[in-house]
Order: C-alpha cells, then structure tokens, then sequence
C-alpha cells in the first residue's frame, strides 16, 4: 500500500486530453501522444482565466479524491490480515514517506524550470530542465533506496517496532521504498506534463495505475484464482507493479512526444542538462525543507496531543483523514497556480501572473466557504461517519469547527504556495510553514496544555493560528511582487 499514487501533474505540449468520445483510457492516452495534440488545457483561453484554471484544477481534484479513497480500500484490505500486518504496514509508509516528499520536492522545480521555459518558448531549455530533474530524482530516490534497503532492521527499530512487528515489516518495506525507483522517473514527468498544462493525462494514468493497485492487492494479498496468498508480500507486489505501469505510461508519453514538444526527452538532452541540475537542486531543497517542517510540527502537536489522553488522540487520527480531504482543492489550486504563474512570467507577462495568482486564489477561497459551510453546520454527522462512540464524536465535533474556520486560510495558503513555486520561489513557501508550525502552532499548543492547562478545545484552535499565518505571509509576498528565475528584481504588474 502507500507507494500506488502520488501527485498531482498536468500539461504536456502534447497533451490536452479531449475526455469526450473516449471509449478507453488507452485510447484517450494514445490520441494525447500524437504530436499534434493541442497544448492548453482548454485551447485559446488566456493564462489567468478562471475557465483555464478550473479545467487544470479539476483533474488534479479527481486524482487527489481518487487516491484517499484508494488508500482507505488498501488499508482495508490489508486490514484483514491482522493488526500486526496493519502496523507493519504503518512503519514502512513512513520511510515511503521520506523518498516521496524528496520527489515532490524536485517535482516542485521541475514546474518552475519548465513552466517558465515553456512560456518563453524555449521547449530546448524545457526539455533540458526535464532531463536534469530526472537525473536528481533518481539520484536521490538511489541513495534513499540504498540505506532503507540495506539496514532496514536499525531504522524500523529506531521508530520503536516491535522485533515481531519488523520481521513483517521489512519485505514489505523493501518492496515499496523499491518502487520509488519507479516512482522518481514517474512522478518528475507527471509533473513535467504539470509545467506544460495537462492534468487529465496524468487523471487518466491514475485511473489505471490505481486499478491494477486494486486488482494486484485482490489477487496477491488473498490469493485469487490461480495467484498465491502472499499477504503483505504481496501488497508491496502489487504496488510495484502499478508503479511499473505507471513509469510505462508516462515514458509512452513522453516517447511519442513531436520533435518540438517540451517533453520528447532524447539522450542528447541528458548529456546538456548538467548546467540545470544545480538549479534544481537549489529549488529543491527548500521544499524538502519545507515539508520536514510540517513532519516534524506534526509529530510535536501529536505529543501535546497525548496529554489529553487517547479520545483527544483517537479524534485527532480521524480529523487527519478528514483534514486530507480538504487539502484536495487546495493542492489542485496550487496545481494550477504554479503553471499558469511560471508560464506568464516566462513570456514576460508579470500582470498575467498576478491575475492568475490572486484569481486562483479568489476560486480556493469559494471552494472554501462551502467545505467550511459544510464542516461547521454537519460537524456531529461528519463525525458519526467514522466512529459509533459518542465520546469521539463529542470529541470531533470542535475539531471540525476550528477545522471549517481554518478552511479559507488553508485553501489560500495551497494556492499562493503555487503561486511562488511557478515563479521559483520555494524559500517563501518554507518560511511560511516554519512561522505557521514553529511559531504559532506548536508553542501555542505547548502553552496551552503544559502552562495554562486549557481544555482540547483550544489546542484544536491553533489549527486556525497556523493556517492564518501561513496565509498572510504568503499573500504579503506576493503582492509585493515576483521574481522570475535569473531576475535581478521582482517584476510587478503594470
């Protein structure tokens, strides 16, 4: 489990799926590769269009849904085997956890160094960016690879499992982190067709990619028809076969790209792309930053958490869930915030960025008001959908107030997140989640619990200073202006 799907890409030059009329997902793929395949998402709307936005926006909210619900089915059916199955299951996500957050990091840079490239029309440079990511992606999902690989014992012991638990655990865990090879060439051109304005390919690939997941899961967890059982064995088999399906698809893609696409990768373009692969780097590591922030914020709230006892913690895992699922907007919105940002200042168009920027995040805040409208007015409902105990749900129904409060600042910060990162600016994205977590989320939660002794409620309520902060910071930088990669100065709009 875990390791089936990832992230959330969208345009390939190539690209530009027409969903209409498609009797298959093969057949729409293959009609998407041809090179004469239109190159917008919805071809002559101009980049700051709410129409553009929502047609790259809402396959990347398909394929995000699809995943969660993907990954409840697989948790599940894994479920069946047992708790110990279920924990070892848990222990070796974590460390599949580690490689993909390197990977959407060096994701993140590929959309800015292809997207602005693209929008100079200079497919060359584009191509070549795409060549130096790769080269860093399975460079680095290698190394990462290598050591769980090797001393899977030493790291599942250092989170605490069990001696009984590893033993379950570590073929598993050496299957999936295995498929993170896959995983490194699959996910940087999925997010190379995100640079060139295509969502729907990588939708379409999802949809495939989590079925064979499924079907793999049926088959060799349990042993249907003529496969063995192989229980956990044979979860990690099934998800390195749907990443091996995957990388097909997407290097099928990128094969049959036309001579002038952004992404027809030949191996001249690797033997000219270590100019970029620094820049890569360097835009890559602030995100990786940025996410070990939230882990770790994460796992110091979860101990604060745990002096209120285990109903406060059993509510937390559920809201989690619940919280997962409103991050799906938001990650398509900063999806889309990201192309169509790095594309209008790799034409020379500042304005453009800064209507697609704040227009993309005028959609998120409406999207917004009716998750939050939801949570608040249905919270004991919501809540009654995953447990029966009524102290849980008690117990849930705050959370998903702060939680519904927190929804217009949390679908802003998603998407002008994007908005920095198509321009090349990772850092500001990183600093607005150390402030939101380090400054405001943690210590708040701290004083709250172990100084002033405050109910739940109010840890649940910093969720709000959090999301607040990260918004503010967020929005304050970018009306003051963006900096295109390479630029002296930030470019404002006229």
């Amino acid at each position: 489990m875990g390791a089936e799907r990832r992230g959330t890409p969208e345009a390939s030059e190539d690209a530009g799926l027409d969903l209409e009329g498609a009797d298959l997902p093969s057949a729409t793929l293959a009609s998407a590769a041809a090179p004469g395949a239109r190159r917008a998402a919805v071809p002559g709307l101009p980049l700051d269009s709410l129409r553009e936005i929502w047609a790259l926006s809402w396959p990347v909210m398909l394929s995000q849904a699809l995943l969660n619900v993907v990954g409840l089915i697989d948790i599940a059916m894994v479920g069946r085997l047992g708790s110990g199955s279920v924990a070892a299951v848990g222990y070796a996500t974590q460390f599949f956890h580690l490689s993909q957050s390197v990977l959407f990091a060096v994701g993140f840079a590929t959309v800015a160094l292809m997207a602005q490239a693209i929008g100079a029309g200079d497919p060359l440079r584009a191509r070549r960016s795409l060549a130096a990511a790769l080269m860093v992606a399975v460079g680095a999902a290698s190394l990462l690879c290598g050591v769980m690989v090797v001393w899977p014992r030493p790291l599942l012991a250092a989170l605490g499992a069990a001696p009984e638990v590893a033993e379950a655990a570590i073929p598993y865990l050496r299957l999936v982190v295995g498929s993170s090879l896959l995983l490194a060439v699959g996910m940087t051109l999925e997010f190379a067709l995100r640079a060139n304005r295509n969502t729907r390919t990588p939708m379409l690939i999802a949809l495939v990619v989590t079925g064979v997941k499924i079907a793999g899961n049926a088959a060799l967890i349990f042993g249907t028809g003529p496969f063995p059982r192989l229980e956990l064995v044979g979860a990690g088999l099934a998800t390195l076969a749907s990443q091996a399906i995957g990388l097909l698809l997407f290097a099928a893609m990128a094969m049959r790209s036309g001579e002038g696409s952004a992404l027809a990768l030949r191996p001249r373009d690797f033997a000219h792309a270590r100019r970029q692969v620094g820049p890569v780097i360097r835009l890559a590591v602030p995100s990786v930053g940025e996410r070990l922030a939230n882990s770790l914020a994460m796992l110091a709230y979860f101990r604060v958490l745990s002096d209120y006892g285990s109903v406060a913690i059993a509510a937390y895992t559920v809201g989690v869930r619940l919280l997962a699922f409103t991050w799906i907007p938001g990650t398509a919105f900063g999806t889309a915030a990201a192309t169509l940002v790095g594309q209008a200042l790799g034409a020379g168009r500042p304005e453009v960025a800064k209507r697609a920027g704040w227009r993309t995040t005028r959609l998120a805040l409406a999207v917004a008001l009716g998750l939050g409208a939801l949570c608040a007015a249905l919270p004991r409902q919501i809540g009654s959908l995953f447990t029966d105990d009524a102290a849980l749900v008690a117990e849930l129904v705050p959370f998903l107030i702060a939680l519904a409060l927190a929804q217009p600042f949390l679908q802003s910060h998603f998407a002008l997140g994007g908005a920095h990162r198509g321009a090349g600016d990772t850092f500001t994205p990183f600093i607005a989640s150390t402030v939101g977590n380090w400054a405001i989320r943690v210590p708040l939660a701290c004083l709250f619990a172990f100084v002033l002794h405050t109910p739940v409620l109010w840890i649940w309520v910093v969720i709000l200073g959090d999301h607040l902060a990260r918004a503010t910071w967020l929005a304050v930088s970018f009306a003051r202006g963006l900096r295109p990669l390479g630029a002296e100065a930030p470019l404002r709009s006229r």
